[in-house]
């Protein structure tokens, strides 16, 4: 049965920020503006994500919101690999460093918004991080891509599984790679014919 919490619309962002040492950022689904006067907005992040303890260090955090231009490295580079292992920022030249001094995506996204946290809710497995937002711009016109565009254009699809058919002899392990032995097959190797050989599709 259909999962009815798939129905509903997620946006795509690279959240970043830093601490003292090392800037690092992720991908996230979680990020939702709660009101305007105040401009306040919403981001949970799961307490095993490192970027959720630097964000409880630094108080800060830039959302990059990913467009319909991204392509799935973006995804890989920042969702694939844990910045506890791999210093995500260590030759990546698709950023900028915002006034509020932490790094943005330039490539695959449409718009900005630096956030300061304001308050925090423990939600278990996750932390909820309220947060006043100190700015923003646009910086491309496309659309932002949703979680269902996301698996729909820019996730790549599974591969078909490529068959082939193979003749192995049973008395040598030659092996014929044919739909179909002609029945005057004889194999090259040890001159049996065809009856001493099994189709194999691999």
């Amino acid at each position: 049965m259909a999962n009815p919490m798939n129905n509903i619309s997620y946006g795509l962002f690279v959240v970043t920020t830093k601490n003292q040492a090392k800037h690092n950022g992720c991908i996230t689904n979680t990020v939702m503006q709660v009101t305007t006067t105040p401009n306040v907005i919403t981001l949970a992040v799961n307490k095993q994500n490192y970027t959720h303890d630097l964000i409880m260090e630094s108080k800060i955090f830039n959302v990059s919101i990913i467009s319909e231009k991204a392509n799935f490295e973006l995804f890989k580079h920042f969702g694939f690999q844990s910045g506890r292992d791999v210093d995500k920022f260590d030759g990546f030249t698709d950023c900028k460093l915002a006034s509020n001094g932490l790094y943005y995506i330039t490539k695959g996204v449409n718009t900005v918004i630096s956030a300061k946290v304001i308050k925090t809710e423990d939600l278990g497995t996750h932390t909820l991080f309220i947060a006043e937002v100190t700015d923003s711009f646009i910086i491309d016109e496309a659309p932002s891509a949703t979680y269902a565009y996301y698996f729909a254009n820019i996730k790549p699809k599974p591969q078909a599984k490529v068959t082939k058919t193979l003749w192995r002899c049973n008395i040598c392990g030659y092996e014929e790679e044919v739909e179909e032995l002609p029945d005057d097959f004889e194999c090259p190797l040890c001159k049996h014919p065809k009856s001493d050989f099994t189709k194999i599709t691999v």
